[in-house]
């Protein structure tokens, strides 16, 4: 403890550690927060929520969760497993199946849990069957700027769960550079075995760089591997891109089924945080045996089942998006305004999502910069200085009108005028 201690007041005092603000209400993209730090409150218009299509305070989704509560309780209270599964879970892996286009989904209570059994029931199996014995060897691929749940499950895959559970051959890892096929395509080449299972995972939007993975490039590549499997984490992907916010498919016009034709095996993992206001994943594939893997998985059989009320609101939500394609029209219409009016003010904002980062020059501090907006200008948005390249982290939604966008920019343009003092070249 000692240790812990030692370690933690040197992270307070380099400024390192995150403000931790308390939310009291919100309307719409207005939060009012406390700063436990000052004892202050203040109330702000939100550009760092990822409730991207509003859906979190809809009268629909709100009622649903309630009348989930009045018929079942807050909790099952246990694993599916042990204690059976409500009708909810049903109806909600069904609904992302239709929106998915696999026909075969399995919850969970986070990405994390769902992208670590996903990968230690690829790699591993599960239950010790007598008489069975996996003697093929994993080579998984994944991108170098994946969410840390990719990257966790990918780096234990040699000694995680399912090492416990019975023999398993090797399991080899390999990152790619950042969207590149032709460095995919290189190690592919340099690795791949004749026997191997090969496995790669992507994002399909990058939650820091909104960019989006080049997928009918990367299924190319995979095409020269038949049975290679190509996994997408749909987080920032769902509801946000797409004609009909179907995701990265929906987006490049490409169909699950037309992947699994040309020989290759697409999995799909949805989570609800973001578009179907509430929590939780899953992941959908066109085999039930995949799924049923996924349930005798030590994730699954550890873990309670998704509680009622945020299965309710996972489900009423992915109604609302699949009978109202005017919502993605408008977040998307929201993020091309706000990107612009950025650039236009000669911000460095990448990407082309509705996860709008900006990045900063040296000279400014992100926290400093994000502290400014919110005490100045009454302005919340999530600053990032602990990677490589400092930004701030701005959301777009489809609650936001013009107003709001053009009020975050003035407020950004006047705090970079305040706080921006480039260094000054000193001749001799």
């Amino acid at each position: 403890m000692e240790v812990v201690e030692e370690y933690m007041q040197g992270l307070y005092q380099s400024g390192l550690y995150p403000d931790k603000l308390i939310c009291h209400e919100k309307h719409g993209n207005v939060v009012e927060v406390e700063d436990p730090a000052d004892n202050k409150r203040y109330k702000l218009l939100t550009f760092c929520t990822n409730d991207v299509l509003g859906l979190v305070q809809s009268e629909e989704v709100r009622q649903a969760a309630i009348d989930a509560i009045l018929q079942y309780g807050t909790s099952n209270s246990s694993c599916s497993v042990l204690s059976g599964r409500i009708e909810l879970h049903r109806q909600l892996e069904q609904e992302i199946s239709a929106f998915k286009h696999l026909p075969h989904t399995h919850l969970f209570l986070n990405a994390w849990m769902a992208m670590q059994a996903l990968i230690d029931g690829f790699c591993h199996l599960a239950i010790n069957l007598p008489g069975f014995r996996n003697t093929r060897e994993t080579l998984i691929l994944t991108d170098v700027l994946n969410h840390g749940c990719i990257l966790s499950a990918v780096t234990n895959a040699s000694n995680r769960s399912g090492k416990m559970f019975s023999h398993s051959p090797a399991v080899r890892v390999k990152a790619y550079r950042h969207c590149d096929v032709n460095d995919l395509a290189r190690k592919l080449r340099r690795y791949a075995k004749p026997n191997d299972r090969i496995l790669v995972v992507s994002d399909a939007v990058f939650s820091m760089d909104g960019d989006i993975a080049p997928l009918p490039e990367m299924l190319d590549v995979l095409e020269n591997y038949p049975g290679s499997v190509i996994v997408m984490d749909e987080a920032h992907a769902s509801g946000a891109i797409g004609a009909k916010g179907g995701g990265i498919y929906d987006h490049f016009g490409i169909t699950p089924q037309q992947v699994l034709d040309r020989g290759m095996v697409p999995l799909i993992m949805t989570t609800f945080s973001k578009f179907a206001a509430s929590a939780g994943a899953a992941i959908s594939s066109h085999m039930p045996e995949m799924i049923d893997l996924l349930d005798v998985s030590p994730t699954s059989i550890g873990t309670i089942s998704l509680p009622p009320p945020t299965t309710a609101a996972a489900l009423e939500s992915i109604r609302q998006v699949r009978q109202n394609p005017e919502l993605v029209e408008t977040l998307q219409a929201n993020t091309r305004y706000l990107r612009s009016r950025l650039i236009e003010h000669d911000f460095a904002a990448i990407g082309e999502t509705n996860v709008i980062p900006v990045l900063m020059p040296p000279e400014l501090n992100p926290k400093q910069f994000t502290r400014h907006l919110m005490e100045h200008h009454g302005i919340w948005v999530s600053a990032i200085w602990f990677i490589a390249k400092p930004r701030l982290r701005i959301t777009a939604n489809a609650l936001h009108t013009k107003e709001d966008m053009d009020q975050l920019v003035e407020a950004m343009v006047q705090t970079r005028e305040v706080l921006y003092k480039p260094a000054t070249v000193v001749s001799a």
